[in-house]
């Protein structure tokens, strides 16, 4: 049994949170241009308002919000029903993201970033789930990332937030299958976004954000549940996960020069 892709994008009722910018913004504008309509969250304002000039009044919505309140969350999505009558599609992006090793470990950063990576797309996932369940339709995205596979050094927080991520849309579509809503699980390698900025080594296999979006497009419209990407770096990361432990340090230790 597979899961329902969608065939196109056009009038499709979407919701993209992290929209502002890197790969959500990069979403949102392919979205746009093919012809949905899309609501537009986080917590930058102006910058969403920029963007909603792409698709005009007409096609989007601009709906502020800080993914770790539960009220403004509950706020968007009623706005989204009044003006929409419904949801087709939850884009979840948003996430935060500080370099951490135990030698600098901060339990502060670290809640934080469990907040907003894990608890965050939880929290929209079930704001929207009853309508989807009610009509046996929809798609649930969210997009996580190949450093949830296993440890990584200086992803101390970030890792675990990320594997959380994976756990929970594993088991979404083990539930959310046989109701036809559609679950998409994206993990993305390293992407040139303002988060991996950060970084002071060489990310391998980096892509700009525009080469991301399409990779998730496409997975979505086929329906796929696993999408990751560059297939070079995330194989390769799957690879190493299912290696005995001594090795796989080995190697990370041999390849990843942080």
């Amino acid at each position: 049994m597979k899961q329902k892709g969608i065939n196109s994008f056009a009038n499709q009722r979407i919701w993209v949170i992290g929209a502002s910018s890197g790969i959500g913004e990069a979403c949102t504008k392919a979205f746009i241009k093919a012809g949905a309509k899309v609501a537009l969250s986080s917590r930058r304002t102006e910058r969403l308002s920029t963007l909603a000039q792409f698709g005009g009044p007409e096609k989007t919505l601009v709906l502020p919000l800080d993914v770790t309140q539960q009220e403004q969350l509950n706020c968007a999505y009623q706005d989204i029903q009044e003006a929409w009558g419904g949801l087709d599609l939850l884009l979840f992006v948003s996430g935060v993201y500080t370099p951490l090793r135990a030698d600098n470990f901060n339990f502060d950063i670290a809640q934080k970033t469990i907040d907003a990576n894990l608890l965050g797309p939880m929290r929209a996932v079930g704001l929207v789930l009853p309508d989807m369940l009610k009509s046996h339709t929809g798609h649930i995205a969210i997009v996580g990332s190949v450093a949830g596979y296993s440890g990584l050094p200086k992803a101390l927080a970030y890792g675990p937030s990320k594997a959380g991520v994976i756990n929970f849309c594993e088991t979404l579509y083990y539930d959310l299958l046989p109701q036809g809503v559609s679950v998409h699980m994206i993990s993305p390698g390293f992407v040139a976004t303002e988060a991996t900025a950060q970084n002071d080594f060489e990310m391998p296999a980096l892509i700009t954000a525009d080469e991301a979006a399409k990779e998730i497009l496409a997975g979505i419209q086929s329906g796929e549940f696993d999408i990751h990407f560059p297939k070079r770096f995330s194989g390769f990361l799957k690879f190493l996960r299912i290696l005995p432990y001594p090795l796989y340090f080995w190697i990370v230790r041999r390849f990843v020069k942080i």
